[in-house]
């Protein structure tokens, strides 16, 4: 297998982690479930850094989001699946 570039931990998530460097807009990216060592193709809609995250699937304002199977905050502007999900568009609920 190829080198994935994006990490899904759990089934449940709904955002990848970026693990490589100098991710460009358009990339087909190699994603890999790690929970049951799937993988799957998702193309990025952005340039995104190493450690951030990528959507799975369209989210709407008010959706959870999910990564590494837990709760880690709420969509605070849409976001279409490949897009880069950061602090722009998710809001923690930590504080």
């Amino acid at each position: 297998m190829a080198q994935p570039q994006l990490l899904v931990h759990d089934k449940a998530d709904n955002v990848g982690v970026v693990v490589v460097e100098g991710l460009t807009a358009g990339t087909e990216m190699l994603c890999v479930v790690t929970e049951d060592n799937s993988d799957f193709k998702l193309t990025a809609d952005a340039d995104v850094p190493i450690g951030h995250k990528v959507a799975l699937a369209d989210l709407a304002v008010g959706d959870t989001i999910i990564k590494y199977g837990e709760d880690i905050g709420k969509v605070v502007a849409a976001v279409k699946k490949g897009e880069h999900v950061h602090t722009h568009n998710l809001k923690t609920k930590r504080w």
